[in-house]
């Protein structure tokens, strides 16, 4: 009796650990996200006006709101912010426009008052007049002329003479093209109707976008109100107009650093002091014996093979396009000299490609093992499971083909006032158009109700609405939930909001959710196979979901520093994205069990592959996105580097070494219990493997890290412009870099493509269906509390 009190005591000890977790977690997504939707608010209220009249002194009209909001559509439909950037977002063969018109308005304006003064150019002068002139325009710049009454703002003479500059220099750049990576005669008036328009205002086009582009150089060289920095906190670095790192950006880079010292020793304590990690479910020379030729397989399991082909295939296309884009740093207008090829497809609707893509293959492989996975969870397949797969696959087909040449019609302006709604959205990872995001939240919507049909048994046979099932059900609903903040922006939204909760969908949906779909189901399959316990699992989900998005949510914040946000920003995003490496430290603690239960289980072992590429996840996830991502997201590092190659490297490492290892990882376990175990080849995973991080490794390495490091240095001491500029990329040491780049990125696509033959191999050599409709299913039962 004595035995049994000591036993239930104990169980009792553990459930009130896992409630204490439970509530911890609620509370901290309620705080989180209270923050997240506050900022928001304070976002909105105070980001910079966009005047409904801008006049001179005299009171001529100057330009409108029309002018700025239509610039934006402009610079949208055209697919601009896949070439260069504005406030720093963006891609990274073209200039940023903003530090790039700041600079031309600030000359300007400088040779305008020294024309004034001493009827000389600025650069004739000498040392102590430039002194004076210099002094001036600076502070004529960040003067703040905005009468929020009357929505209207007044331009000085000489702030007029740089708007025109500004406007003399984008007409040359969008008819003449920059000698660079754009397209001469890429705005064209005949890509709009001469009546009503969507977005694009009346008017001449690129009269428009150079408006919106000195909109954006007034908003970062002018004060806010009642304040001492620029709507952009003094973003981009630029001493003429000013621009100097903030107070803020020093003292919260320190702050972020002293605080994640801290955190890494009290939540190191916890985890250790009530053993928070995953327990083996096995004894030592004890493994679980694994038998693939006795395992169910379903009909909606099999057919999760050509979701994988599809996969595997869309992988090698984005990464042909990745390669074609790097390429085109070294020669910008052709391919080898085929200059047809840039015709078709130069660099911003390659990079629209690229990016569109990769979120493509990682979604459709997550979506194809949950599929695979919820008879295993329900216990049965439900009636026309099959049909709905198919269904949902075709519907994908029809999304990657209408999506892309609805992308390459709309950067190429022949869908005229549908650019919008068929064509290239113009948001970065936001391409596709609306009708086609309709059609992707549709799609994952369709795969959520197969899912749900597939675990509702399992669903009502747990009590714990909080146990590894329910876990796998929620982290599978904000899947398509959280993608629904897409449809927040339109063309016509503040550039600053829309940059708001574009980062949503870029930080959450694709950092955050799927971070936490890939932690659950990473832990579901662990007990799957019987190798961790199911209690230590749900109390290990429950702690790394507590520290990824107690530091995650709030973390977004980073992408908020300069993008014309409020200053509080500097400090949430600086704190809290350098707690984000926390969690991320932990799970190389996970790898490192991964790798023993892999080493435990012996040649005989079925799954090692799929270990080989969880390895691989947790160690690009310490690499990529903790470590290149704790740099970057330091704001008096993000200050210098904002928009620069620096962040493509984490970019790749995070994104290819995280969720593109996952959607690896996924892959090869559900293709290892479809595939006949005869036809199945370790030794082929084993090269992918290899030569998908040798390659990655290479190309962040050797070629994006050090060309980000001289990137950042030129922006030091030359000011960021100038670290944006054609010119830094054609420096000998970048383009050896840069054509270097070539090795590592062969070694990479050899691993993409060996992938590719081995799932369409698998498609030849499937297992036969073994369980019918509704036919019970020997699985373990995970809805059943342990003993």
């Amino acid at each position: 009796m004595e035995i049994q009190r000591g036993t239930s005591t104990k169980a009792v000890v553990k459930k009130n650990r896992n409630s204490l977790l439970k509530s911890v977690l609620i509370f901290t997504l309620l705080v989180s996200f209270t923050v997240l939707l506050t900022g928001g608010y304070w976002i909105f209220k105070e980001m910079a006006p966009r005047p409904l009249e801008v006049t001179s002194e005299n009171g001529d009209v100057i330009f409108t709101k029309d002018s700025i909001v239509g610039g934006q559509a402009v610079f949208q439909k055209y697919g601009l912010m896949d070439y260069g950037t504005v406030l720093g977002h963006g891609s990274y063969m073209g200039p940023d426009y903003t530090a790039e018109a700041l600079k031309i308005y600030t000359e300007a304006m400088q040779n305008f008052r020294s024309q004034e003064k001493y009827q000389k150019d600025f650069h004739d002068l000498n040392k102590d007049d430039q002194s004076i002139v210099r002094e001036r325009v600076k502070k004529e710049m960040r003067e703040n002329r905005y009468d929020s009454e009357k929505d209207h703002l007044v331009l000085t003479d000489a702030q007029v003479f740089g708007h025109q500059k500004v406007r003399e220099f984008y007409h040359i750049i969008f008819t003449k093209g920059d000698d660079w990576g754009l397209k001469a005669g890429l705005i064209q008036e005949k890509h709009m109707p001469d009546g009503e328009r969507a977005w694009v205002a009346k008017g001449d086009q690129m009269e428009q976008i150079s408006d919106f582009f000195f909109w954006t150089a007034w908003l970062s060289s002018t004060q806010r109100p009642d304040d001492t920095i620029t709507y952009t906190n003094n973003w981009p670095y630029y001493e003429d107009a000013g621009n100097t790192m903030s107070f803020s950006a020093v003292w919260w880079s320190g702050a972020s650093v002293t605080l994640l010292i801290f955190f890494v020793g009290l939540i190191l304590f916890v985890f250790y002091r009530y053993h928070l990690g995953m327990k083996e479910a096995y004894t030592e020379g004890n493994f679980p014996t694994i038998d693939l030729k006795k395992l169910p397989l379903t009909s909606s399991q099999r057919k999760t093979a050509k979701y994988f082909a599809i996969v595997s295939v869309l992988f090698f296309v984005q990464s042909m396009f990745g390669a074609l884009l790097a390429h085109y740093y070294i020669e910008p207008d052709s391919f080898f000299g085929l200059k047809w090829i840039h015709d078709i497809l130069p660099f911003n609707i390659t990079k629209g490609f690229h990016l569109q893509l990769a979120i493509f293959w990682i979604a459709t492989a997550w979506l194809g093992m949950g599929i695979f996975l919820a008879p295993l969870v329900g216990g049965s397949e439900p009636k026309r499971q099959g049909l709905l797969v198919d269904v949902l696959f075709w519907a994908l087909v029809v999304l990657v083909a209408g999506s892309m040449i609805g992308q390459w019609l709309g950067a190429n302006g022949y869908l005229g006032n549908n650019w919008f709604l068929l064509g290239h959205q113009g948001w970065e990872y936001l391409e596709l158009g609306r009708i086609w995001q309709f059609i992707l939240a549709l799609g994952m919507l369709i795969w959520l109700f197969i899912v749900f049909r597939g675990i509702r048994s399992g669903l009502k046979r747990e009590s714990d609405k909080g146990g590894l099932i329910h876990l796998l059900f929620y982290s599978a609903i904000a899947v398509p939930a959280f993608y629904f903040f897409a449809f927040m922006i339109n063309p016509g939204t503040h550039y600053t909001f829309a940059d708001y909760w574009r980062w949503w969908i870029i930080h959450l949906w694709v950092e955050g959710i799927f971070e936490v779909f890939a932690v659950v189901v990473i832990g579901f399959l662990m007990v799957q196979m019987k190798l961790v316990t199911k209690k230590s699992t749900v109390r290990a989900l429950y702690f790394q979901l507590i520290l990824l998005m107690g530091a995650g949510v709030i973390g977004i914040g980073h992408h908020y520093y300069y993008n014309g946000s409020a200053e509080v920003w500097i400090a949430l995003g600086a704190v809290f994205s350098a707690l984000e490496v926390i969690p991320l430290t932990l799970l190389i603690l996970e790898a490192y069990d991964q790798y023993k239960m892999m080493r435990d289980g012996g040649v005989d072992f079925p799954y090692k592959g799929t270990f080989w590429f969880l390895i691989s996840v947790a160690i690009w996830n310490l690499v990529g996105a903790g470590v290149l991502g704790f740099l970057i997201n330091l704001p008096a590092v993000s200050f210098f580097e904002h928009g620069q190659f620096l962040t493509p490297a984490h970019g790749h490492a995070s994104m290819m070494g995280v969720y593109g290892m996952f959607a690896g990882a996924v892959l090869i376990y559900s293709l290892r219990n479809i595939v006949k175990p005869e036809k199945w080849n370790d030794n082929w995973v084993k090269f992918i493997v290899i030569m998908l991080n040798v390659g990655l490794a290479g190309m962040v390495f050797f070629s994006l890290l050090p060309v980000g490091y001289l990137q950042l240095k030129e922006a030091f001491f030359n000011g960021y412009a100038a670290s944006r500029s054609a010119a830094f990329l054609q420096q000998d040491t970048v383009q050896m870099l840069l054509t270097l780049r070539a090795i590592p990125d062969t070694i990479f696509l050899i691993g993409v493509a060996a992938l590719a033959v081995f799932s369409i191999k698998a498609l030849f050599n499937l297992r036969k269906v073994t369980h019918k409709e509704e036919e019970k299913l020997p699985v373990k039962d995970l809805a059943v509390e342990e003993e």
